[in-house]
């Protein structure tokens, strides 16, 4: 299986799990040096990882990774869409240039990679997973770019479940909220500097406990076993996606509530 952005974050947490399940994985990131420090640790607890490093914006290198994974290791069995980028920011503020950006980054540059994965997929009737976001499903205040670029995703994969099926292809959405961080209030200081302080805290201020990333990665690996299309992190955030969807008002006014 391979796992792009494998280096950091959740990606790392999204390998160890697979690898933890006994997966052979490999870890796709532009930083070498992180990529292998990443590597080097799962390799003390004698996990079948190794990493290759590729930058998801220039899919010939996410295809050479591709065809050495599978020269090696015989097929592909599970891709993981993992890289993405978050931003803090008012809507009405951001260029259509940084739309563009968050764009490539958070979406096209899964097309891209997953139109890579597909037949390698079809081949071994694998899984496809797409790292989302609860911001793949509803806005928030202070977050810029973020949704109108993850929104999107929710869609693309929602087809290619649908194409995919008689391949027997399994596609999974995974949407999880901000994961507990030591930066958490750090990481937007820049991007969030004319925003309320609130603003700079995961969620863009929004009222929510941070996950923990293992139990992200577990819960990726336990729906991939079950061939589920979708996992929301946490899991009340469902009500609010429907309530939203019934009524917009009623929606935005839960959302107002929730955000410092």
């Amino acid at each position: 299986m391979l796992v792009t952005g494998g280096s950091a974050g959740l990606g790392v947490e999204i390998v160890a799990a697979f690898a933890a399940a006994g997966a052979t994985v490999v870890a796709l990131a532009r930083n070498s040096e992180r990529l292998e420090e990443a590597v080097g640790g799962m390799r003390e607890r004698d996990w079948d990882v190794r990493g290759e490093t590729a930058d998801v914006l220039i899919p010939e290198q996410v295809e050479q990774a591709v065809q050495r994974a599978v020269s090696l290791h015989g097929q592909l069995d599970v891709f993981v869409n993992n890289v993405g980028r978050s931003v803090r920011g008012r809507a009405c503020d951001t260029t259509p240039e940084e739309f563009q950006e968050f764009w490539e980054v958070n979406f096209l540059s899964i097309v891209r990679c997953t139109r890579i994965a597909i037949p390698h997929l079809i081949q071994s009737q694998g899984h496809l997973v797409n790292i989302g976001s609860l911001a793949a499903k509803v806005g928030g205040k202070h977050l810029g770019a973020y949704p109108a670029s993850k929104f999107p995703l929710a869609a693309y994969s929602q087809q290619l479940r649908l194409e995919l099926a008689e391949h027997r292809v399994h596609v999974l959405l995974a949407c999880p909220g901000p994961l507990k961080r030591d930066d958490g209030g750090q990481r937007y200081e820049s991007s969030a500097a004319n925003l309320p302080p609130t603003a700079n805290q995961p969620g863009g201020g929004v009222r929510i406990s941070g996950l923990d990333g293992a139990v992200v990665g577990r819960r990726i690996v336990k729906c991939c076993e079950r061939r589920r299309p979708e996992l929301v992190m946490p899991s009340k955030a469902k009500l609010l996606f429907a309530l939203a969807q019934i009524s917009p008002a009623f929606g935005d006014w839960i959302l107002k509530k929730m955000t410092k």
